[in-house]
């Protein structure tokens, strides 16, 4: 007698079977193909250390007392690292500093842009502008520049993402970058560099800014310039 004669038994079904090792083999096949993180993890001293204490004619300020507008709210999730310094020249101006590391950029967590976190800080915002920040050699660097107003100060912000190797200045291109590569099969890490100056005057302060950048491309590592520029 089989399994068949015996009433009330279950009776096997060849395309239940089929099917049942199809799910089976396309869960396997998911499995191998699920994104996985381009880069380690860096520690944050390490990180710090690779950061010039010269950038330019600005110094390293650990005295300065001056400080920097609040990072996201959600920085100890979205961030594996996040450093903030001051810079001052010798005639007293200032030049703020935040560098903001994350390896995994996936469909959860995401690199927030100074857009998010400078009005959650109580500044209002102009429009956001495109620039080309100069590095030489080689292209220049998609960035983008804003004011930022509050009661008690005014601040002119020039900053750029990188996630992998794309520059996206929008938020909408960021996206379509992450999902681009965790289809390919990647997690790419991601960076946000803000450089900040207190001024009113963003064409002015533009200069000054975009000159920063430059330097501090130049005077940067090998390692520091592929994290923050993606080139050697």
């Amino acid at each position: 007698m089989t399994s068949q004669d015996i009433p009330g038994s279950p009776r096997l079904d060849r395309r239940k079977v089929l099917l049942g090792l199809g799910l089976v083999a396309c869960s396997g096949i998911a499995q191998a193909r699920q994104p996985v993180p381009n880069r380690p993890k860096i520690e944050t001293d390490q990180l710090k250390a690779m950061i010039p204490d010269q950038i330019g004619n600005f110094a390293f300020d650990t005295q300065s007392g001056l400080v920097l507008p609040p990072p996201d709210a959600l920085s100890d999730r979205l961030y594996d690292n996040l450093v903030t310094r001051t810079y001052v020249r010798p005639d007293g101006k200032i030049a703020m500093l935040l560098i903001a590391y994350n390896n995994r950029q996936d469909g959860v967590l995401q690199i927030h842009r100074p857009e998010i976190c400078y009005p959650a800080g109580g500044f209002s915002l102009t429009e956001t502008q495109p620039i080309d920040t100069p590095l030489e050699p080689g292209p220049a660097l998609p960035s983008q520049i804003f004011m930022a107003r509050s009661d008690t100060r005014s601040e002119v912000v020039l900053y750029w993402t990188r996630v992998g190797e794309n520059f996206p200045r929008r938020w909408i291109e960021q996206r379509w970058v992450v999902a681009r590569e965790n289809l390919r099969g990647v997690i790419p890490d991601g960076v946000l560099v803000r450089v900040s100056t207190l001024s009113s005057d963003l064409e002015a302060e533009a200069h000054i800014l975009t000159d920063f950048v430059s330097n501090l491309y130049d005077q940067s590592s090998g390692p520091l310039r592929r994290l923050l520029f993606a080139r050697g």
